[in-house]
């Protein structure tokens, strides 16, 4: 191997390893600022300029974080000729599957409205959706469903198990809210949007999925929760009257 050629291949290995710790700088930054302005979010007033201005920032703070790392596989390079399965894989299928996923989160959602824990913490959540403009809600949330894909089925899907990496990494970006409810529906939802990665290889399908099932959650879950704190528990069981005492047992009246 020649002087010139050792110091090609040493250039290009140092090229490459910048540009490596420059995306985990730029992930990491992304992840740290969206994990706190993701609590900041969900501890402001529902309606209030302040939660807007958090969420927008949450959004561009995803999508900052994900296109400083590098390029983004948007559809995948198998579609590329193939138009018409293009528009029923990337399109079509992930409505299908934003809908049905939205349809298992409402039956799921009427039983855990019988649990006072479980009722407080979804109201919790979509109480900025009542109490706020719904279509600036709604906006916000389709943004940031794409921004999430954009991040962690885009830029942070890599290495041998991208599926594991990223559903824990979305789990542990939403415990910072210390919502259960949020948790675990941010590790299921994980794994649909994975899957649909995984099999379409890019994050086009997922971002249509994400925005799907949260327009359906915004729309049709908020009236199943309200005044949660004034519902009683139906499985609290009610005290039993207390006996009458004032009348004699001989009485006749």
């Amino acid at each position: 191997m020649t002087a010139r050629r050792a110091a090609g291949l040493s250039a290009t290995a140092g090229l490459s390893a910048t540009a490596g710790l420059s995306a985990t700088a730029w992930l990491g930054a992304a992840g740290v600022g969206a994990a706190a302005l993701l609590r900041s979010s969900f501890a402001a007033k529902a309606g209030s300029a302040r939660f807007y201005l958090l969420t927008i920032s949450l959004a561009g703070t995803w999508t900052g974080g994900a296109l400083g790392a590098g390029p983004v596989q948007w559809r995948g390079d198998r579609w590329r000729n193939r138009p018409a399965s293009a528009a029923r894989a990337l399109i079509v299928v992930p409505v299908v599957t934003g809908a049905a996923t939205f349809a298992v989160f409402y039956g799921v959602a009427r039983v855990a409205r019988r649990h006072r824990a479980l009722r407080r913490a979804i109201a919790s959540v979509l109480r900025y959706a009542e109490d706020g403009s719904t279509p600036l809600v709604m906006l916000i949330a389709s943004g940031s469903g794409v921004a999430e894909e954009l991040f962690f089925r885009g830029a942070l899907w890599c290495g041998p198990r991208p599926l594991r990496t990223t559903t824990l990494a979305y789990a542990a970006s939403t415990a910072v809210t210390g919502n259960p409810a949020l948790v675990l529906a941010g590790l299921i939802t994980s794994v649909i949007f994975g899957w649909q990665r995984d099999a379409t290889g890019g994050v086009l399908a997922p971002a249509v999925t994400h925005v799907t099932w949260s327009l359906l959650m915004l729309r049709y879950l908020p009236p199943l929760f309200r005044n949660a704190d004034q519902t009683p528990d139906p499985l609290t069981r009610r005290p039993r009257p207390a006996p009458d005492c004032s009348r004699s047992p001989g009485s006749g009246n």
